[in-house]
């Protein structure tokens, strides 16, 4: 887990990729917010699929308002589908987190073992899940679960930054983003936060 230890993985980043170390220079401090491992955090990933993070705020927002509180599956399932459209939902992703509550309500997921679970353990029983893909797996890895070496190589900011940074003429790949990202073993996930980071700032190379 991403822990204390901050200041040594900063270090092995930057020694370990030039590149990564100016972007790391540029934007500063290591500031990720986790948010707890459970229902409340993976329907919140659904909410925010192939959504600019503005809007899945203002429908995540919504929706927690017309729960009157905590996201739970008990409150998921109280809403009628009609409310949660209001709120900003497709129909999907309704159908996708009524799906979810039933599984949790159920025990058919269950948040208590997902911690003895490896990374790929994790991807496994999440994508089990109607609407639930390898993305919203890794998202749920990196700042629910705090996994320290996720690569989260369908994210099209990661892909976007990798690009920009490597002067790429394409968007890469899988293996090609899994062989730039070697070096950083086992911090990945610190490495992918600057990369987000770096399409909001300049870095001189």
């Amino acid at each position: 887990m991403i822990d204390v230890r901050l200041r040594k993985v900063v270090s092995h980043l930057k020694a370990s990729d030039p590149r990564l170390g100016a972007v790391i220079a540029r934007v500063g401090a290591y500031k990720q917010q986790f948010s707890e491992p459970g229902f409340a955090s993976l329907a919140r990933c659904i909410v925010y699929q192939q959504l600019n993070g503005n809007a899945a705020a203002t429908i995540h927002r919504r929706l927690h308002d017309a729960c009157k509180g905590p996201l739970t599956p008990d409150a998921i399932l109280k809403l009628r589908p009609a409310r949660m459209r209001a709120a900003g939902l497709s129909g999907q992703k309704l159908n996708y987190i009524r799906d979810l509550a039933r599984q949790t309500r159920s025990g058919a997921l269950d948040f208590r073992s997902i911690h003895d679970l490896s990374d790929d353990g994790v991807i496994a029983m999440l994508t089990q899940v109607k609407g639930i893909g390898v993305w919203t797996a890794h998202m749920f890895l990196m700042f629910s679960l705090r996994r320290p070496d996720v690569l989260p190589v369908g994210d099209y900011g990661i892909r976007a930054a990798i690009k920009k940074l490597y002067g790429l003429e394409e968007l890469p790949k899988p293996a090609e983003m899994e062989s730039i990202a070697e070096p950083w073993r086992p911090y990945r996930s610190v490495a992918s936060w600057y990369l987000w980071r770096s399409l909001e700032v300049e870095v001189t190379l």
